[in-house]
């Protein structure tokens, strides 16, 4: 964002030296800190301390204290204000003061009692206060009073003293004023400002404005303009705090341009005023101006000094943006002016090496942390659980409630626990979990409870969800939304659609995240009417402009296998974004159409989008589908430059497609230049080999892959099963068939049978591949039953192919293909009435053998040719 190198003082100053602020080892994520903090930080630092110490007054010995002095030690003292109160009644009993030494006395206990919010001292005062006639009517206690009772959360007692003061100034209208700002009841606010304009002669000051403002800015905007030309017209733009909190209003209502105008023509700036425009500009996306105002703020003119606040509000920028970097100078800013031990600031750095994944930085960081409040722990928690570290989350969850460390968890602390349970599907952790929550009242929090509903119906306890959700007294569209997703993941459409209707029932309209989830579960299903019923409501509703939505329509048609309808719906879409890009180009691969996939990613890119992880995994299917190694060493040069080749499914995906386009040299020279490979980059390689027949290739890696210390997944034994049957290893597939189990403890699924079969039925082993089938714990599905009959018509197995061609049309009776090799089956073993009989069927059904293409490709454009054609166009 900008290169703090460049920064140089006014006057002229030299370009700042850096020093460097080491904190422990640089390992590879976790990367400790290496802080580069500015030179001229630390003199800044040094004038401001400077400073202070020539504007410090001398004190005088042996002057005797005032009451008010007296009162003021002993509130700073470690007794309770109750015996501070007694203690000031025994003063006034036993000597002579006069009226303004108590008067002022009182007001120091009374702010006291505000400032610790001891409402039962504060009450008591009170009760002197108008029990004493002589302060009856003090204008300066009653003020007093107002503020205190706002102070501890009693604004209606602060306008119950309001109301008994017989004559009224504008400092009582403004301490009122400023103690329904501090409750934030804008309303009341605003209702006291009318209230106090049309009673009183009082004009509005550059107190009261600020009040009115901010409160406008809880409301509405509107008003706030109407008070911003009062301001203009009474003179008081020049005042510092009315502009601050014009700046602060603008910039909650996304009136950047506004506030901006405000900050430029301010006469007099202060750091309230910087820290209220660089939250603006963040708040509302602008981050580039965001961390070039926080730079002005050291080369500008005024040169001032970070606060805590202006750190709270960079950092989670750095956080959101990635900006490691400049977090890092920020970390070194807070060693330097001495904030990095103000806990607001710890846990704001915390967060942000956490959610940047420098988990060692934010470790030490917390472990330094000597007052650990619960946000402290729900950083480090939330950075752990965000990462999926399991074993971490719960270890601090833990430590947070043990008795060294007891700090009370909150409903944030669950709500950061709960994905990491879920990615288990841990039903007795969510259960703990639910148990903590209800002993601690937390049961009525409704971004909670509603997660409760959700993580019980990932773990496929729907009566848990039920039963919490029909708990609930007020339900908002979220709450449903939770359950009807519950329903939809665990693919129950019939209870989905019936809670929508109940939801609407009540008064309640579904919003994107409703039909997102309904549609979910008719693409899975395949419930093509269902879906349309969907989009007539959208379109009834006028929802159809809600990108959300399109996205999850255009992603039903493609999973309903009806692209040109998804073709349709994306053409109107004016305002693409990558994601509704990335699901078309996914939907044409997932729909056989992999030219169609092609030709839309050089759209999308001349379109100037910029490809992600999940466009570039799409396009290399497509690429390994045609064999198009062409296109496919673009995207992988393209993935080298944007480093989008570091994501696993970005490398396996090239791996991939060199190995089906033939190029198994390359792909295994893409497995060698991973520097860390994960259990998907070894199967993927291993898949390349078993593509290409090479069997002891696939073994060997294998092999190499348990020696470095990595467990085979189900994944993995499909590709090493594939290998075996490729290359005719049989013996090694059965070996690998009864490791997996007894080593590993994984069930063969279907995919494992359907390699085990079709290996002995290659072999002509027809006695145990049944035997293997008789033994599957699930029935044979038609890619068992094709590959069997593919292999009897091999060997010419007549009575068995008749079982298979059966069972085949059984399971299958519209397919195409399946119609076709039984049919060569049959003119195989030479019963040719049988082949005529199913091309007469074929012609019944209206089924057609689909057209076979040879592609070639010529001065970099692909040519297609059908059986009978010259040449079709590129």
């Amino acid at each position: 964002m900008f290169n703090v190198h460049a920064a140089q003082l006014h006057h002229g100053s030299p370009p700042p030296h850096f020093q460097t602020v080491s904190f422990s080892p640089k390992t590879k994520k976790d990367t400790l800190a290496i802080t580069s903090v500015p030179k001229w930080v630390g003199s800044i630092c040094t004038a401001t301390h400077d400073k202070d110490s020539l504007t410090t007054k001398p004190t005088l010995k042996n002057t005797p204290l005032t009451l008010s002095e007296k009162i003021t030690q002993l509130c700073d003292s470690k007794k309770s204000l109750l015996e501070v109160l007694r203690i000031f009644q025994e003063y006034i009993n036993n000597g002579f003061y006069h009226s303004f030494e108590k008067s002022e006395a009182l007001g120091v206990l009374l702010h006291a009692c505000g400032k610790h919010k001891d409402i039962e001292t504060g009450r008591k005062t009170h009760e002197m206060v108008s029990s004493l006639t002589q302060f009856k009517d003090d204008v300066v206690l009653g003020t007093r009073l107002i503020t205190m009772y706002s102070m501890c959360g009693y604004p209606s007692n602060s306008r119950s003293v309001f109301d008994q003061l017989k004559s009224k100034n504008l400092y009582q209208w403004n301490a009122l004023m400023g103690g329904y700002t501090k409750n934030e009841l804008w309303f009341d606010v605003i209702c006291l400002f009318i209230e106090m304009m049309g009673s009183t002669h009082d004009r509005p000051d550059n107190f009261t404005f600020p009040c009115v403002i901010k409160a406008c800015g809880g409301i509405d905007v509107g008003l706030g303009e109407v008070l911003h030309g009062m301001v203009l017209k009474m003179g008081l733009l020049r005042d510092v705090f009315v502009s601050n909190s014009l700046i602060s209003m603008y910039g909650k209502f996304g009136l950047v341009e506004e506030a901006l105008k405000v900050f430029e023509h301010m006469p007099e700036r202060n750091l309230v005023s910087w820290n209220s425009m660089i939250s603006g500009f963040s708040t509302n996306g602008n981050i580039e101006q965001s961390f070039d105002l926080f730079r002005n703020m050291f080369t500008g003119d005024e040169v001032l000094v970070p606060d805590t606040t202006t750190v709270v509000i960079m950092l989670p920028i750095c956080a959101a943006e990635e900006e490691v970097e400049v977090g890092k100078i920020i970390h070194g800013l807070t060693v330097k002016l001495g904030l990095v031990n103000e806990l607001t600031v710890n846990n704001s750095l915390v967060d942000m090496y956490c959610k940047v994944g420098y988990f060692a930085d934010a470790q030490i960081l917390f472990e330094k942390n000597e007052g650990k409040n619960v946000v402290s722990w729900n950083s480090i928690i939330g950075g752990y659980s965000g990462e999926g570290d399991v074993r971490g989350t719960f270890l601090l969850m833990r430590r947070m409630q043990s008795t060294r460390e007891y700090v009370k968890a909150n409903e944030v602390t669950l709500l950061n626990v709960l994905p990491v349970c879920l990615e288990e599907s841990d039903q007795l952790i969510v259960k703990e979990l639910h148990g903590y929550s209800l002993r601690n009242g937390l049961e009525y929090h409704e971004l909670l409870t509603n997660a409760f509903t959700a993580a019980y119906a990932k773990c496929g306890l729907l009566r848990y969800s039920e039963l919490i959700f029909y708990g609930m007294v007020n339900k908002t569209v979220s709450s449903w939304n939770a359950l009807i997703s519950g329903y939809a993941q665990n693919e129950n459409p019939s209870k989905a659609f019936t809670l929508s209707t109940e939801m609407m029932d009540s008064g309640l309209l579904p919003d994107w995240f409703t039909i997102g989830s309904l549609l979910f579960v008719c693409s899975n299903l395949k419930l093509l009417r269902h879906g349309t019923q969907i989009h007539c409501f959208v379109l009834r509703n006028g929802r159809e402009t809600d990108m959300s939505t399109r996205i999850s329509l255009v992603s039903f048609y493609m999973n309903c296998g009806k692209p040109e309808l998804a073709q349709l719906l994306f053409d109107i879409i004016e305002d693409r974004n990558i994601v509704s890009w990335n699901v078309m180009i996914a939907g044409f691969l997932q729909n056989a159409l992999p030219d169609k996939a092609l030709c839309l990613f050089r759209d999308m890119v001349s379109c100037r989008f910029q490809p992600d992880k999940i466009s570039l995994t799409s396009v290399l299917g497509a690429c390994s589908t045609l064999a198009d190694v062409r296109v496919g060493k673009e995207v992988h040069c393209f993935a080298l430059k944007t480093y989008l080749i570091q994501d696993t499914f970005v490398h396996c995906s090239i791996i991939d497609m060199y190995a089906k386009s033939g190029f198994i040299g390359m792909s295994k020279y893409v497995f060698d230049q991973i520097p860390l490979k994960d259990i998907a980059s070894w199967t993927a390689m291993i898949t390349g080999y078993a593509v290409h027949g090479f069997g002891m290739e696939a073994i060997k890696l294998f092999k190499e892959m348990q020696k470095s210390g990595f467990k085979p997944t189900s994944l993995t034994y499909v590709s090493i099963l594939m290998a075996c049957n490729h290359a005719g290893l049989i013996e090694e597939g059965r070996q690998y068939v009864r490791e997996m189990q007894i080593l590993h403890g994984l069930k063969p699924e279907l995919e494992h049978y359907a390699c085990v079969i079709d290996m002995l039925g290659r072999a002509g082993q027809f006695d145990d591949a049944l035997n293997v089938m008789a033994e599957m714990p699930m029935q044979p599905d038609t890619q068992i039953w094709s590959s069997l009959l593919s292999s009897c018509m091999v060997h010419v197995q007549l009575n068995l192919g008749k079982k298979c061609a059966e069972k085949l049309l059984e399971l299958e009776p519209n397919r195409a293909e399946n119609y076709v090799l039984v049919s060569n089956f049959f003119a195989r073993c030479g019963d040719w009435d049988s082949v005529r009989q199913l091309r007469q069927k074929m012609k019944e059904f209206g089924l057609q053998k689909e057209i076979g293409y040879s592609r070639i490709e010529i001065g970099g454009k692909s040519y297609n040719f059908a059986v009978g054609n010259m040449l079709s166009k590129p």
